[in-house]
């Protein structure tokens, strides 16, 4: 008898919260389990809008194709994922397919979340029916023709998407750090370049790629130590949001945000493990060279940016990052520093109380050549890059040239 109070009241309690019955039979362990593994997976990254209540989407997706915008994934019953089961709910991240037979854009990371456990996304589903559900309709996805025709992703998922028992055979050996990069974190679908299609190219996993007009560097063992990571380095920059090697930005900071902030020490150093491999390569060290001090660049930058990086470099806490060790100098493209410089970065709130205040862009105070100039200096003065950043260069980088 009394078993089956708790069952009429666990189903009152479903009904009185519209969170379902599904919500009502999971445990608060699962649904702790389950939010961890939602930022592990960097949901809100792509469901949430800038400003916007959590996981109630509305966020545009910049794509070659043109704006996807991520949807309500909270459990409102119209405009949410209310009426989806645990089934559902599963078929949805590992095969891109809505209930009732809609292709998602793979702008959903579906071809990485194909290899999730079963058990993981259980979690997260009991974690999602567990919130309030908002009744806030996203925008609706609205590309030209013929990406627009959403039947055609039958075919590309034909042509690209994993097979079932390709996946069985990846999480079967699976380690912790391939799951977290590969699977939950989907690291490679913005570092791995693009076909035509959109089509990852996966004999280049994780070998660097352009998104929304920002470089997402390689995140192959060698190119890492090239721009001077190690183990202790990345842990700390997925952690707290910035090291020695710089600070999150752009693409990235949403990341750090929604994401890697919230994971544990033991996720943290199987993820660099994994891309860092078992014996990581020693971190480079750049020879740091001297310029003239009537050098055009050395001018420009002790006019434009030592006040807050300092004359030699050093950079200064809470404020600027140090240029000595700064990752986006040693990168083979100019492409970053080029549009930092270009377009700024708007102020970021790290863990803790550690704040980095906004940069502001030179687009409008220095010309293109000048730039050109500045960049060339950074990336010779402290990155080891000799190559020279020309105007054209800045002015195809920063859309001056369209």
């Amino acid at each position: 008898m009394a078993g089956y109070r708790q069952t009429v009241a666990a189903l009152v309690l479903a009904v009185s919260t519209g969170t379902g019955w599904a919500a009502s039979q999971a445990t608060a362990k699962q649904i702790e389990r389950g939010q961890y593994l939602a930022r592990a997976a960097d949901c809100a990254a792509c469901h949430t809008a800038e400003g916007g209540t959590p996981y109630a989407g509305g966020r545009a997706i910049e794509t070659p194709f043109g704006k996807v915008y991520g949807t309500n994934i909270t459990p409102d019953d119209e405009y949410g994922i209310g009426n989806y089961s645990a089934d559902d709910f599963y078929h949805v991240l590992t095969q891109g397919e809505l209930p009732d037979g809609t292709q998602l854009y793979p702008a959903m990371p579906y071809t990485s979340y194909h290899d999730i456990a079963r058990e993981d996304s259980d979690a997260m589903y009991a974690y999602f029916m567990s919130l309030d559900g908002v009744h806030v309709p996203s925008p609706q996805t609205d590309l030209a023709w013929p990406y627009s025709m959403r039947w055609t992703l039958n075919f590309w998922n034909w042509m690209y998407a994993p097979d079932d028992d390709a996946g069985q055979r990846r999480a079967a050996d699976n380690q912790r750090g391939r799951y977290l990069v590969d699977t939950l974190g989907h690291c490679g679908q913005c570092h791995t370049p693009r076909g035509r299609l959109g089509a990852l190219k996966r004999d280049r996993h994780l070998q660097g790629a352009v998104i929304a007009g920002w470089q997402a560097p390689s995140l192959e063992a060698e190119a890492l130590a090239a721009r001077g990571w190690d183990d202790a380095s990345l842990r700390e920059f997925m952690r707290e949001g910035r090291s020695r090697q710089g600070s999150m930005y752009s693409e990235m900071y949403p990341v750090f945000h929604h994401s890697t902030r919230y994971l544990d020490e033991d996720d943290l150093k199987a993820m660099s493990r994994y891309v860092l491999g078992e014996n990581p390569p020693a971190a480079a060290h750049v020879a740091q060279t001297t310029a003239a001090d009537d050098s055009p660049g050395r001018q420009l930058y002790l006019n434009s940016c030592a006040g807050c990086h300092g004359a030699d470099g050093e950079g200064a806490p809470h404020v600027a990052s140090a240029m000595t060790t700064n990752t986006a100098l040693r990168l083979d493209s100019p492409r970053n520093l080029v549009k930092i410089i270009h377009d700024g970065i708007d102020a970021r709130a790290f863990t803790g109380y550690e704040r980095v205040q906004a940069m502001p862009g030179f687009g409008d105070a220095l010309s293109d050549p000048e730039i050109a100039k500045l960049a060339t200096y950074l990336r010779r003065r402290w990155g080891g890059q000799q190559s020279v950043v020309e105007a054209d260069d800045v002015a195809e980088l920063t859309g001056a040239s369209d």
